[in-house]
């Protein structure tokens, strides 16, 4: 299992993807693993990333954030082994990421799942989002940055399965135990042919999408849009 905690919300600073992605790696690489569980501590499963960060260290922390999510997010699909990610809570920005990166979603009955990104002077994990939820819906939900509830992402086949937020890490282990019942190698051979006959190169996709976030913060429009950040209702 691997779990993440940053207090309070989980929004990761970049070595914080960084960290996540050689973890997950590291599971993946141990022969004896036949199915990893992302997990996490707190009020909820990720706040993408450490907005603070980049308004404090600027274009470094920025790249550094893209690079960071870049890799979480293909260290999880590219896991050699199926991944299940254990959602409760709110799961926002680089959280679609990972979880649109899955293999499998076990969510809490209150968990949301939601692209504030435009809201936050980036642009990026529609790739990830469209893996969740049929198109359309994915294109209003991230102009509008509203949030779709694990019922309905149960209701369109991307949550396995809905819980109370008390059971939902136990079961996601559940159903990691049926997978790793499998033959590992057997495993392996799985989760590469399924990626290969993946639609979307998801990975290209998302550093596409990153583009156009660096596009925004070289005309400035980044900066103004993320200066309101923490300031609404204020």
């Amino acid at each position: 299992m691997v779990t993440v905690d940053f207090p309070p919300v989980n929004a990761l600073p970049v070595h914080g993807w960084f960290d996540l992605a050689d973890a997950v790696r590291a599971c993946g690489r141990d022969t004896d693993v036949r199915c990893v569980v992302l997990a996490a501590e707190g009020r909820g499963f990720n706040a993408g990333v450490d907005i603070k960060e980049i308004q404090t260290r600027g274009q470094q922390a920025l790249i550094g954030a893209n690079h960071g999510c870049a890799e979480a997010f293909a260290a999880v699909y590219e896991c050699a082994v199926p991944v299940v990610a254990a959602v409760q809570g709110f799961c926002l920005g680089g959280g679609i990421g990972l979880v649109g990166s899955a293999d499998a979603i076990v969510a809490s009955e209150d968990a949301s799942f939601g692209l504030p990104e435009l809201d936050r002077g980036a642009l990026g994990a529609a790739t990830h989002l469209a893996r969740l939820v049929p198109q359309h819906l994915m294109r209003a939900l991230y102009y509008t940055g509203r949030t779709a509830s694990a019922e309905e992402l149960h209701r369109h086949g991307s949550v396995w399965r809905m819980v109370p937020r008390a059971g939902v890490r136990a079961a996601a282990v559940e159903l990691a135990r049926e997978i790793a019942a499998k033959d590992g190698r057997l495993l392996r051979m799985a989760k590469a042919a399924i990626n290969g006959i993946d639609p979307v190169d998801v990975r290209r996709s998302y550093r596409f999408e990153q583009g156009f976030t660096f596009e925004a913060n070289l005309s400035g429009l980044a900066d103004r849009v993320r200066d309101t950040f923490g300031k609404e209702g204020a």
